[in-house]
């Protein structure tokens, strides 16, 4: 990949999000779930489809804090909105690990 300019990675905007519902999302060509999370005040809560079904149950998402780009335009998956892109890593298998901070941190903080 080309190297990019730090404006360029600061017009990403991603933040940190509790989710507070997952629910599964059948529909979706691949496994995936349906998560609502909560950006804080300033954003509000958004809603993401993600393929995180491998090392994830609904039960243990709720309350987990994740990292997500909330300032991608919404994308339609199927009969879903997306309005966020939650963010992970493959593991050898190619399961997504989701990106989560090591200790509880404000809704709505930008990575930086």
């Amino acid at each position: 990949m080309p190297p990019i300019t730090y404006a360029e990675f600061e017009a990403v905007d991603i933040r940190v999000g509790t989710i507070v519902r997952c629910d599964p999302f059948p529909e979706a060509r691949k496994p995936s779930y349906k998560l609502t999370i909560d950006f804080g005040d300033a954003i509000g809560t958004r809603r993401s489809s993600a393929q995180i079904t491998a090392h994830y149950t609904p039960e243990e998402l709720a309350g987990k804090q994740v990292a997500a780009v909330v300032n991608f335009p919404p994308k339609q998956i199927g009969p879903f909105m997306s309005e966020a892109l939650t963010l992970g890593f493959p593991d050898a298998s190619g399961g997504v690990v989701l990106i989560s901070p090591t200790h509880p941190v404000p809704n709505g903080g930008k990575l930086f």
